[in-house]
């Protein structure tokens, strides 16, 4: 195998892709991105252009020649246009590419560079959130992040925002700071270089220092190379970027074949089992001895025996307690929220149970905006939804009855619901973000996705469309999933030039209501005397004890 060389993407995520990719052997074997891997290629395209196209706006006072932007069809020819617009000493140049270095075996391109003295700050772009807000800034701290403004490279300490920091960003700054450097155009020395970065927003750019992380990127660089050129072997090992990995059905049928313990598994938690020699899921259910000394992360050591059992066996879920529990009340309203990417939250579907009441029908609403997300209509729908809710639970108390609202894994609906108080505050009818935080914080907002994880040992995941059908829910769609609904919502609103197609629109308002449909049925399956088929996860522990 030749010398590699590696772009800003093979700097982080699974090694064993990365030699994948790289194998002469197995380049006539390569599939392409899945969907939601060119959905989300497309989305960032898109992102790209626009913010690209405002700061071309930003900069439209400048006299000819100050801003280059870099349009030539074929990687030689924008390479030549960077140089020449470096060389000629130009204040911006947008849509930049760098000369590939065969011999250090780097490559990179950058959506801006920005002088700085004699050199250049180099500038991405990326299609995800990169600052959160800071509701009350302390009065005399000083701020850990600098921001500079999208009109003109002017970092400084910001108070209002702090950092969302995503590894792969700072490796791809860090690497064209290498390249810059290597070609004499970095604006300062290597170790107080900068980097910015624009996210989802386009509100300002983040000024990211660069020095503190070199010693980092070149460790990493070097690894990673070698991996690339064969020099270190990989293995597959089941981890999360796998479910979205081209190379996933390969690597699970060697992982199922070898009985690979990952399965069951992941993360720091495999590599203390290999250290013990347990590399199988069947040594793993078979497995007598202590538990390890420096066992770590959430998932204790008990659960990852149950769950071997469980996967050998063929066992969906395992009872943790004689009688699952799951709160109840007289009026239940179950919740699904359906976004897109970090774009918004499009739809809000409910669906209500009075308990108390047998001939009022359960009924599923949804509240959605079919305008394109970003969208101010977002608010309006977000109003319409809080409302409707907030009347539903003041209307139980008010009748003597209780009431609690549930979804499945709140991480999701509470940002959301946070996000949508933060970002329309000033609309009708959305709520404050103290009133949010409240009905957040209180019993009557229930997670069922934490209730499993309370109840069960769950071998093959935790996801609803995992749980659910142990309940006996099943989805009327078979393509129905988070990355099917992108598809689904890119065409339902022509998102990004997609081709408009509204029956879209109701086969996502009926994955929704699958959804609240799913949570319901889950959670009375818990409450319920069918649940108690399960076995124990005691009962069989019980089996390595010798009890």
């Amino acid at each position: 195998m030749g010398s590699a060389i590696l772009g800003a993407r093979n700097l982080t995520g699974c090694e064993h892709r990365l030699a994948l990719d790289f194998a002469s052997s197995e380049a006539a074997a390569r599939t392409g991105e899945t969907a939601e891997a060119n959905r989300r290629i497309e989305a960032a395209q898109s992102h790209r252009r626009h913010v690209i196209d405002a700061l071309r706006q930003f900069q439209s006072h400048r006299q000819a020649g100050a801003v280059v932007l870099v349009d030539e069809p074929d990687h030689r020819g924008r390479v030549a246009a960077t140089r020449a617009a470096m060389d000629a000493g130009a204040e911006w140049i947008l849509q930049a590419s760098l000369p590939t270095d065969a011999q250090r075996g780097r490559r990179g391109h950058a959506e801006a560079l920005v002088r700085q003295g004699d050199g250049y700050v180099p500038i991405i772009i990326v299609n995800h959130r990169v600052t959160t807000p800071i509701a009350e800034p302390r009065e005399g701290e000083t701020p850990s992040l600098q921001t500079s403004p999208l009109s003109g490279w002017e970092p400084a300490p910001d108070p209002t925002r702090s950092f969302r920091s995503q590894r792969r960003d700072v490796m791809r700054l860090a690497q064209l700071a290498a390249m810059l450097d290597d070609l004499g155009r970095l604006h300062a020395p290597r170790d107080e270089a900068l980097g910015g970065l624009i996210g989802l927003d386009a509100d300002c750019i983040v000024a990211i220092p660069l020095g503190e992380v070199a010693d980092d990127y070149d460790a990493i660089f070097t690894r990673r190379r070698a991996i690339a050129e064969g020099l270190i072997p990989t293995a597959p090992r089941k981890v999360s970027e796998c479910r979205s990995c081209h190379w996933w059905p390969r690597c699970e049928a060697e992982l199922v074949q070898q009985r690979d313990v990952s399965l069951v598994v992941g993360g720091n938690q495999g590599t203390v089992l290999r250290d013990i020699g347990v590399v199988t899921i069947d040594q793993l259910a078979d497995y007598r001895g202590r538990e390890p000394e420096d066992w770590v992360g959430s998932t204790k050591f008990p659960d990852t025996i149950v769950s071997a059992k469980s996967w050998v066996r063929d066992i969906p879920l395992v009872r943790r307690r004689e009688r699952p529990r799951v709160r109840r009340a007289d009026v239940e309203v179950d919740v699904d929220m359906e976004s897109f990417s970090e774009r918004g939250a499009y739809l809000w579907g409910t669906l209500l149970t009075d308990n108390t009441n047998p001939e009022r029908p359960v009924v599923y609403r949804p509240f959605v905006t079919w305008d394109p997300l970003p969208t101010r209509d977002e608010g309006r729908s977000f109003a319409e939804f809080w409302a409707w809710l907030m009347s539903e639970r003041n209307a139980a108390h008010q009748a003597g009855k209780t009431f609690a609202a549930y979804c499945y894994s709140q991480h999701a609906e509470n940002r959301w619901l946070r996000g949508s108080a933060d970002r329309f505050g000033d609309m009708p009818g959305v709520p404050s973000r103290k009133t949010v935080d409240a009905f957040i914080a209180s019993d009557e907002w229930v997670d069922i996705f934490e209730a499993v994880g309370d109840n069960f040992v769950c071998p093959r995941g935790k996801g609803l469309k995992r749980i659910a059908p142990v309940a006996g829910f099943g989805w009327r769609d078979d393509e129905a999933g988070g990355e099917a609904s992108m598809e689904w919502y890119a065409a339902a609103v022509a998102l990004d030039g997609a081709e408009l197609d509204l029956s879209q629109r109701d086969r996502l308002l009926e994955y929704n209501e699958d959804d609240v449909q799913a949570t319901k049925v889950l959670r009375e399956w818990i409450a319920g005397d069918d649940v108690l088929r399960l076995p124990l996860a005691a009962d069989l522990l019980a089996e390595n004890s010798g009890a």
